[in-house]
């Protein structure tokens, strides 16, 4: 009786574990819905809604264009003519010689500086030089601005189709699971592959939860980019763009060295550096000033002319001179360490390119193919007893895996297409930004 006793306790233990698992199962299957739902609710993103935030209220944006603005004002103020200066003077004669006039006597006079020359010109070519290195410097904001949106982006759109592998993949082994609850139920499985099952499911879960994870920081990163504050949950909407082709390297890297704007920013910032230098030797020459003046005595009043000149004996601006030289040697110097770091960047970006593409090629030639006739003949095979549940389950992480890595390598081309377009300066959407100047639209 004892014996009898113990096994039917035994079977209400195994009973009593079993419906734990089934509830286990069941939070699971609910907690993955729930989270599909709240995403599917979420307001839709598209790239070109993204990039057009990004370019109406971006901060760095703004202060590109203010930056721009400040720079064309900096111009007006180096064409003024500087303003002459007027003095007058008020005081009393009085006369100890007999014949002499006594009353009030009054002083004017008027001092106009002459600017003209190498002085001028040359303050004139600084500002049009910074402001022709903001012209570049705000094209360089719009283009990183706009690249790293759709960086994010298309991040953002690689986590959201993870998720959904691994929500896919979470619904092939709960499926695979109720049909393991029949064979077990019907006594034509084991329960030990029941339990694998759960196993399973329970990695597939937590796989998939980490990666909701995953797509919550992508979508954070998503909403910095666009610089604009955003209260409601975000579902970005689009594809990976197409393959398309890419010119020669020699062609893009002819193109790159000529127009990327940080290489015309530092342009334009060597040759400010030469109109600095060329301004500071011609402040060596004496600027002169025109004098008029008027003095009104009681009797006579008396008119004067004249020219007033600085002489420079003591300084002769060799520390600015020398300040400005070294600076233009900055500059140059700067150029070619932007040109090498332009270069490398671009061969790192066609490199990816080329190396993604094969990637995709092979994957799209016979990988994913074969391994979903993989997972249907290990399913095949289980159905009709000749294969176990491992190989069903093993089959079932290999196509996993397979479609995973066929994502990463589409977002990485995607990336290095991104990468390629921003060293070229081809970011689309450019004339989002507002308040920019024409001329940088070119």
């Amino acid at each position: 009786m004892s014996s009898v006793e113990s096994i039917m306790s035994g079977v209400r233990e195994s009973g009593y574990r079993w419906k734990s698992c089934q509830e286990k199962a069941r939070r699971s299957l609910a907690l993955v819905a729930f989270g599909l739902a709240s995403w599917v609710q979420a307001e839709t993103l598209t790239l070109d809604k993204a990039l057009q935030l990004a370019g109406e209220g971006h901060p760095r944006l703004q202060a590109g264009v203010a930056q721009w603005r400040a720079a064309g004002a900096a111009t007006r103020t180096a064409r003024a003519f500087p303003n002459p200066e007027a003095g007058a003077l008020a005081g009393t004669q009085t006369t100890r010689i007999p014949g002499n006039a006594a009353g009030s006597v009054y002083s004017f006079s008027l001092t106009q500086p002459l600017d003209f020359g190498p002085t001028r010109s040359s303050r004139i070519e600084i500002a049009d030089r910074n402001l022709e290195g903001s012209y570049a410097a705000l094209d360089l904001v719009r283009n990183e601005v706009l690249s790293d949106v759709r960086r994010a982006f298309f991040e953002a759109l690689r986590r959201q189709s993870e998720l959904e592998l691994l929500l896919e993949s979470f619904r092939l082994v709960e499926d695979l699971r109720q049909r393991i609850q029949v064979r077990v139920g019907v006594g034509e499985a084991g329960r030990l592959e029941l339990v694998r099952t759960d196993a399973e499911l329970a990695t597939a879960r937590a796989t998939a939860n980490a990666a909701r994870l995953d797509l919550t920081s992508a979508i954070a990163r998503l909403r910095a980019a666009t610089g604009v504050v955003q209260e409601e949950e975000i579902h970005v909407q689009g594809t990976f763009e197409a393959a398309e082709a890419v010119e020669p390297l020699a062609e893009i890297r002819q193109r790159v060295l000529e127009k990327h704007p940080s290489l015309r920013q530092a342009r334009a910032e060597v040759a400010r550096a030469r109109a600095k230098v060329r301004h500071e030797r011609s402040l060596r020459i004496p600027t002169p000033s025109l004098r008029a003046e008027i003095d009104r005595p009681p009797d006579t009043p008396t008119y004067r002319f004249g020219l007033s000149l600085p002489l420079p004996l003591w300084d002769r601006r060799s520390g600015p001179i020398a300040e400005a030289t070294a600076q233009l040697n900055q500059a140059e110097a700067l150029l070619k360490y932007q040109e090498i770091q332009i270069h490398s960047a671009l061969v790192g970006a066609y490199g990816r390119f080329q190396s993604a593409g094969e990637q995709l090629t092979a994957f799209e030639q016979g990988i994913v193919r074969e391994a979903e006739e993989a997972l249907k003949a290990s399913e095949l095979a289980f159905q009709l007893g000749e294969r176990g549940i491992l190989e069903v389950l093993d089959a079932q992480r290999i196509l996993r895996t397979v479609r995973l890595q066929f994502l990463i390598a589409r977002y990485d081309r995607q990336l290095a297409l991104v990468d390629i377009n921003e060293l070229k300066a081809t970011a689309p959407a450019a004339d989002a930004v507002t308040g920019a100047p024409s001329e940088t639209r070119k």
